[in-house]
């Protein structure tokens, strides 16, 4: 199975219309000239619906880089009981 890491750059190489080697864990909102405010969003629902968690609004705005959307996805797998 494809890691953490792996699968929110596929996410977000579908969202941002990039080929998922050009995102790096530590592309940014600012690196990216697709990942505007509204693709922010679209990119949370993706994540919560790819992966069945609820990100609160302040894992939201965490979300500053694909690595640091890894970990908080991974915070938020480690704390769900299967």
């Amino acid at each position: 199975m494809p890691s953490v890491l792996e699968q929110v750059r596929t996410i977000a190489s579908d969202l941002f219309s990039l080929p998922a080697s050009e995102i790096g864990d530590d592309a940014t909102p600012e690196t990216i000239a697709n990942w505007d405010s509204i693709q922010h969003l679209n990119l949370a629902l993706a994540l919560e619906e790819k992966f069945s968690v609820q990100l609160s609004p302040e894992e939201i705005e965490q979300m500053r880089s694909v690595g640091q959307i890894a970990r908080i996805i991974e915070g938020k797998l480690q704390a769900t009981p299967n």
